[in-house]
Parts: structure tokens; C-alpha cells; sequence
């Protein structure tokens, strides 16, 4: 609990709506009761005698200023100059670096910089740093566009923050301007030079498909091809499986079981049935691929899925956590195929209380292989081919899955409405179109079966008191929520000063398929901390949740597996704190640190990739209109998002019209000075393509209609001066 209060602190500290105030009071803005405040005051003495936190006069606890020097990242701009995010949080926040000081740092390095306290602005002290050592390099090899200026070569990183790399010996890979590449530094960057480097590897022209897949896969440092071990091993635990006797196993082979999954599918990792019981009850099976069986603790396999931490799903290519003679092979669920599970059995009565639940190695045999759209189509009554007791089935779990929805919805359960975009490919692997993905009701009854798994699975591994992964969503820091409320205002809708669970779900509803929708749903999430891995017990704040797990893909997800491990240990009577195959606190929490990494790696690639190829089409379509929705605003511009492409695109604020434009910070909105026209957060508006930076992953946009100065405002300032010419 005192880690758990120590981030509680630093986070609520470091947010900037954040005002110097006396401990009692953190611990009141924090939540804390009596019977949490000596771990609190323990946790705010540990964190005070490491120096992150002080307490000043009248009793004031703060961040401590930045002063000296600071360790932290630096992320620098192709106009020179940079930022350092320090890693010890302090009251200042990034500390910028001029161009004449940044040395020879490369966006990513972890730096030591040296604070200058520049002249104040008003009130406010302002600072301004030297690099003055450079303590590791992030990276030494880059990816992106070579160019020609000239007789010189030089290569244009992908990337926002990233800066222009020269070329030497270009010829020594036949490197031609237009190509993709992979660059060595061998120097790096001076304030009179820019960094120098040689091309190790052309990945082919810019722009194609395949290009543009290697490129993100080297970028991202993405595992790729499987060790010849990894292959062999994977190959044998295949072969075993054959011949096998699971006669020890609970046989589910008879029964009605289905998976539902996306129509391009191949690994399918979870099954649903459920029972109707004499007492009116229901009992949900869900029967989730059976990994552990085939990949041991320390074997290859264990040691590559480990390192990968989970399946990368990129538009058109699945880079999977295991070999595929596993993932798409014998893991996977398929119809009609005898496969192993571990199955939860949770009975619930009819306003879905969990009653009883059970757990079980399995056998079982698919009945049939659904895609959401072919569920979603027998739900509605559509005629189908699929026997009767697989229509029954599903319309059982509509009803189920609606009452666990209801139950949730009623606990404080969050859903947030961003939905997603499905690219149109065509022959050659380009964009041709999008289209919103397809959200029927299945997938919230899949949704909802897999939470209640994930919840059940947890419940029991707390039971035993043993440290397990578990995904964690902290709760938001009140400061957070705070800023929400007042973004939420100017916005126009009625918030609470610290608004709740409740609170954000009736706005959520509220904005529902308005043109608000996005820009709030993307509001909310931006006030909600991130999910991760971790031991840590502090439940899942959007789910609701005291206990939770991931359980139910352990082909695609290396937690799941370890939850599956502590299971089997469980149904052989071996859970016990000092059983070798129960992980310490302190290993998992290292574990929870890699794979919360490569997960944010995974969604960060996949996010990148579909940028570029919408940003290819884009090109495409200079000139052309999209209809779009405001979503942020800045003193330079006014975001914008075009939901049918899932793409942002930038309005340069001296592109809005013949007005002066003026960015309003405190009601949230763009107003012409003149004109009077305001843009504010949710505004529908039809913009123009103009432009697109594929490096730097951005579309420039301007409005289709101009906004001037209003005629009668024009016609006085006419009367006045020639009021002023009559009085000379």
C-alpha cells in the first residue's frame, strides 16, 4: 500500500492545476481515511527523505524547484532545439534546452542538464538548461526517407521529434532518394552540424506497403522472426499433443460451445458456453486455450514470449507472441478440433450476482466457429444455416451478457465511445478507404464474458494470497478530475466539482453519437491515468473493479500465461506462497515493468503504421474536402479529427481566415478578434486538405470557408478614421 501512496502523491503533485497546500489537505484531495493515513504520512516521509518532495514555509508541501542540474530524456525538433522530461518529477516541469545547448543529444537519450534561471514573467521564474553530458544514447540507428540537396544525402526520420541525420558512402547500398533506410550514426549532432551516419540496410522505395511494415518493424525494434529453438520446440509440443492421454481432463467434447471472433481471425483463444439451470440461474463457461500445457517456465518458447510480451497486430500482419504452429496451430480453438482449456464456470442469479464459480482443466470441442457479424445477423433473426442449439445459445447470451452489462453499468463500469476505424486495402497493400469497424452487440458480450472471467480468475488468486500480474487502472487523481470538470464546463455541460464514476457515464451517454463525442470520450481518457501491468492491488478504476486479471488470451498475451500457471498450481493443490512456481513480488513486478512496455510498443506501432498509410491517402487527395470535428486548441493552431479516417489534422491559426485569430485558454476556445467568429471544442467543420508531412506524421488542413472581419465592424472602423482625418 505505501508504493501504491507514494504514486498517488507524486502524481498528485506533479499535475499542473497543482497549488503548494499542507499535507492534511493532500490527504483529503487523495481520499484518504483514517484507517490509510499512517501508510500515507509513511509513504509522503520516504518520498521526503529521497529529496523528491519538500515541505516549505507555513507547512506548504511542493515538488522541489529545479535548480542545479537534471537527469531525464531529451526530445529534440528539427528547429534545434529541445526539451528535457526530467525522471525526478520537480515543480518546473521540462526544461527547455536552446539550440546552441543541446550538444550532441538525439531525440530518446537520457541526458544531465545543467538549470539556467533566466529573467521572470511576472510571477513566474523561468529556466532554461545546458546539456552537459550525455549518460546513455537511446538509440544509434534510425529510420526513414533519404533525400537529396544538392550533391549531399541526407535521411529524414519518421517521427515527430526527430532530427535530419547525413549521409555518407550512399552509394555503398545503392541507396536512391525516395527509399526507405536503416542509419548508423558514426557521429553525432553539433549546433553546426547535424548528426552523420551510413546506411546499413534499404528497406525499399518509401511510400509501399511492405516498406512501410519493415520500416515500422525496425523503428519500433518489433521481434520478428522466431529462433530455429523456438520453431523446434514449438514443432514437438505439436507433435506430443497427437498422442497424448487427457483422460485425467474434465471432457466438454459434447457440449455446445462456440467462439465469436473478427472475420480475419486466426488465432482463436476463447470459447463461451452457458447452462440454464432448473433454479432459473445461469451458468457461464468460458474456456480459454489451454498455453501453459505446451509452454513450460524457462523453456525456449517461455523465454521468447517473455521478451516479446505479447502479439503485434498491425494493419495487414500479425507479429505473434508464439511460433504459429502454436498461435494459429493446436492453441487455437478451431471448430470441429479436439483442443485443451482451462475453464471458468460462473453462476449467476437473474440480476447477475455471481452466485458460485468453478474452474477446471478441460477438453473441448468448438461446435462452431461465429464472426461478430454472422452472430450479430441469427440475433436479429436473419435465416441461417447454423443448427438450432447454436442459435439458442446465442440468443442465451445476449440475455446474459445484457443483465452482466446492466449489473456492471450499475457498479460504475465505464465504456468509452471511441470508435474504431477499419482500413480498406486494395491489391497492392494501399489505403483506398475506411470505414467505422464494426460494434454489434456481440462484441459486447464477448467483452463482458471476458471481464468476468478475468474478475473470477483474480477474486480466486487473491483468496489464496499469493502475488500474481494483475492489469491495474489507478483511480484518477483529483486534480485530474478537476481539470476535467472545468474543461467539461466551458464546454457547456453541468459537472460536479469532482465529478465520479456516475458523473463521467451520464455525460459519456449524454454526448452519445453527437459531434462532441469524440473530442469529450478523448477528454475523459486523457484524464484517466493509464492501465498496466503490475502486483500491485489497486484495482481497475473503469472497469469497476477490486480484482482483476488478464486470464482470457494467453496465445497473444505473456500475463495471461503466468495467470494460467497460478491456475494449474491451484487445481493441483500447489498454490502456496513458497511453491516454486509462484513468482515473487519483486520479479513480477520487473515482469509487469517489460510487458506494460511492450504493450504500449505494440499499440504505438500499430497507431503509427495506420497513420502513415491514411496519411498516403491523403496525398492523394489534395485539395479535397473531410468533414471533420474540432478537438483541440492550442495558441498555434486548432486540432481537428476526421472520424471516418482516424486522422487529426492541424489548422495553422494564421491559416483561419483574414482575422486575427486568438487563442482563449480559459474558455476554451479560438476567437476572431475582429470577426467575433469562436471555434470551440466538438464544432463541426469542413476543412480542405492542403498538405501532408509523412516524416513528421502530419496533415495540414485549412477551413473551407474564410472568416474576415464583419462588414459593420469594417464600416466603423471606416467612420472613425475619417473622424480622424476631420480633427487634423
Amino acid at each position: 500500500m505505501v508504493e501504491v501512496l507514494k504514486k498517488k502523491i507524486m502524481t498528485h503533485l506533479g499535475h499542473k492545476e497543482y497549488k503548494p497546500t499542507k499535507l492534511f489537505d493532500i490527504a483529503k484531495s487523495l481520499g484518504i481515511g483514517k484507517a490509510e493515513f499512517e501508510d500515507f504520512e509513511k509513504a509522503f516521509e520516504l518520498l521526503r527523505a529521497d529529496g523528491l518532495v519538500i515541505i516549505g514555509s507555513k507547512n506548504l508541501v511542493s515538488l522541489p524547484p529545479v535548480s542545479g542540474k537534471i537527469c531525464g530524456t531529451f526530445r529534440g525538433s528539427r528547429k534545434g532545439f529541445g526539451f528535457v522530461t526530467p525522471t525526478e518529477r520537480n515543480s518546473h516541469g521540462d526544461l527547455f534546452i536552446p539550440a546552441d545547448y543541446t550538444a550532441e543529444a538525439m531525440t530518446g537519450d537520457t541526458v544531465i542538464a545543467k538549470v539556467i534561471k533566466e529573467a521572470r514573467r511576472g510571477a513566474e521564474a523561468r529556466y532554461s538548461g545546458k546539456i552537459i553530458e550525455i549518460v546513455q544514447r537511446a538509440n544509434n540507428r534510425f529510420v526513414g526517407t533519404v533525400i537529396r540537396k544538392g550533391d549531399s544525402y541526407y535521411l529524414v526520420p519518421d517521427g515527430k521529434f526527430t532530427e535530419v541525420i547525413e549521409l555518407q558512402d550512399v552509394a555503398a547500398k545503392n541507396a536512391q532518394p525516395n527509399d526507405k533506410a536503416v542509419v548508423e550514426i558514426i557521429s553525432f549532432p553539433t549546433h553546426q552540424n547535424y548528426a552523420r551516419g551510413v546506411v546499413v540496410e534499404v528497406l525499399g522505395k518509401s511510400g509501399a506497403y511492405k516498406t512501410e511494415i519493415d520500416a515500422v518493424i525496425r523503428r519500433f525494434t518489433l521481434p520478428y522472426e522466431f529462433s530455429s529453438d523456438c520453431l523446434t520446440a514449438a514443432g514437438q509440443a505439436a507433435r506430443n499433443f497427437e498422442s497424448a492421454d487427457f483422460s485425467d481432463r474434465l471432457d466438454l467434447t459434447k457440449k455446445i460451445i462456440v467462439t465469436i471472433d473478427p472475420e480475419d481471425a486466426k488465432d482463436f483463444d476463447d470459447a463461451i458456453s452457458i447452462e440454464k439451470n432448473p433454479d432459473r440461474t445461469f451458468t457461464l463457461g468460458v474456456h480459454i486455450a489451454d498455453v501453459s500445457t505446451f509452454v513450460k517456465p524457462g523453456s525456449a518458447l517461455d523465454i521468447e514470449a517473455k521478451d516479446r510480451g505479447n502479439s503485434v497486430y498491425l494493419p495487414g500482419l500479425v507479429l505473434p507472441m508464439l511460433p504459429e504452429t502454436l498461435s494459429n496451430g493446436v492453441c487455437s480453438l478451431q471448430p470441429e478440433q479436439r483442443r485443451l482449456t482451462k475453464s471458468a464456470f460462473i453462476t449467476y442469479d437473474n440480476s447477475g450476482k455471481v452466485l458460485k464459480t468453478e474452474f477446471a482443466e478441460s477438453i473441448i470441442r468448438s461446435t462452431a466457429r461465429l464472426t461478430y457479424t454472422e452472430a450479430d445477423r441469427i440475433l436479429k433473426g436473419q435465416k441461417t444455416d447454423r443448427p438450432a442449439e447454436v442459435v439458442s445459445l446465442l440468443r442465451d447470451m445476449k440475455t446474459l451478457a445484457e443483465i452482466i452489462e446492466s449489473r456492471r453499468n450499475s457498479e460504475g463500469m465505464l465504456h468509452l465511445d471511441l470508435p474504431e476505424i477499419e482500413l480498406v486495402f486494395d491489391k497492392a497493400g494501399r489505403v483506398v478507404d475506411a470505414h467505422p469497424a464494426d460494434n454489434s452487440y456481440p462484441h459486447t458480450m464477448i467483452e463482458m464474458f471476458m471481464v468476468e472471467a478475468n474478475e473470477a480468475v483474480a477474486r480466486l488468486l487473491d483468496s489464496l494470497d499469493i502475488p500474481f500480474i494483475r492489469r491495474i487502472h489507478p483511480d484518477p487523481d483529483s486534480l485530474s478530475l478537476k481539470g476535467l470538470a472545468k474543461t467539461l464546463k466551458v464546454l457547456g455541460f453541468s459537472v460536479p466539482k469532482n465529478p465520479d464514476r456516475y458523473d463521467l457515464q451520464s455525460i459519456i451517454n449524454y454526448v452519445k453519437d453527437s459531434p462532441a463525442g469524440f473530442a469529450v470520450n478523448t477528454y475523459i481518457l486523457r484524464s484517466l491515468a493509464r492501465a498496466e501491468y503490475s502486483p500491485l492491488s489497486i484495482g481497475h478504476y473503469a472497469l469497476a473493479s477490486r480484482h482483476y486479471s488478464h486470464f482470457t488470451s494467453p496465445i497473444r498475451r505473456y500475463a495471461d500465461l503466468l495467470i494460467h500457471r497460478l491456475l494449474e498450481l491451484y487445481l493441483k493443490g500447489k498454490a502456496q506462497k513458497n511453491n516454486s512456481g509462484v513468482l515473487s513480488a519483486e520479479e513480477l513486478v520487473e515482469i509487469g515493468r517489460h510487458i506494460s512496455f511492450t504493450d504500449r510498443r505494440a499499440e504505438d506501432a500499430e497507431s503509427d503504421l495506420r497513420t502513415v498509410f491514411v496519411l498516403q491517402l491523403m496525398q492523394n487527395r489534395l485539395g479535397q474536402t473531410l468533414q471533420t470535428v474540432v478537438c483541440g486548441l492550442a495558441n498555434f493552431g486548432i486540432f481537428v479529427q476526421c472520424t471516418k479516417f482516424g486522422i487529426e489534422g492541424l489548422i495553422p491559426i494564421d491559416l483561419l481566415g483574414t482575422d486575427k485569430f486568438v487563442y482563449d485558454h480559459f474558455a476554451q476556445c479560438v476567437h476572431g478578434a475582429k470577426s467575433g467568429k469562436i471555434f470551440h471544442i466538438g464544432m463541426a467543420l469542413t476543412v480542405k486538405i492542403v498538405s501532408v508531412n509523412l516524416a513528421a506524421r502530419q496533415l495540414n488542413v485549412v477551413p473551407v470557408e474564410k472568416f474576415k472581419e464583419r462588414p459593420d465592424h469594417q464600416k466603423k472602423i471606416k467612420n472613425k478614421n475619417q473622424q480622424k482625418k476631420k480633427k487634423r
